[in-house]
């Protein structure tokens, strides 16, 4: 992978972390604003539902803002867009749709092959 290549996936790793960080925030604010006492029990446990998943969607996002950071690291040290598992390079379209991916398609496919197997044990 060439310098320009990896400038173009270091810049889009940043703009999906600053994404994630500033609805994030927004997420803060958003649950300190609507804090509320509801006399429904309905509503409040509607309420409370929603709350919860929004709260699963952020800590899925912050563990999503820690896979973007590695990739970052790994521009760095020029380990970025190689298998993690076999070594080769991963290609530019794999990398392109999901940049923080840390094995080529066929090794992700043997390992999610391999986890349901197992899972169904």
């Amino acid at each position: 992978m060439n310098e320009r290549q990896l400038e173009y996936f270091r810049r889009k790793l940043l703009a999906w972390k600053a994404e994630l960080l500033s609805d994030s925030r927004d997420t803060i604010e958003g649950m300190k604003d609507a804090t509320r006492n509801i006399p429904d029990i309905a509503d409040r446990a509607s309420e409370e539902t929603d709350r919860a998943l929004e709260l699963r969607t952020r800590d899925r996002q912050r563990k999503l803002v820690s896979k973007i950071d590695s990739a970052l690291r790994r521009i760095e040290e020029g380990e970025y867009g190689y298998c993690e598992i076999t070594g080769e390079p991963i290609s530019l379209r794999r990398l392109d749709a999901r940049p923080i991916a840390t094995m080529s398609l066929e090794a992700q496919e043997r390992h999610e092959r391999r986890e349901r197997v197992h899972r169904d044990d």
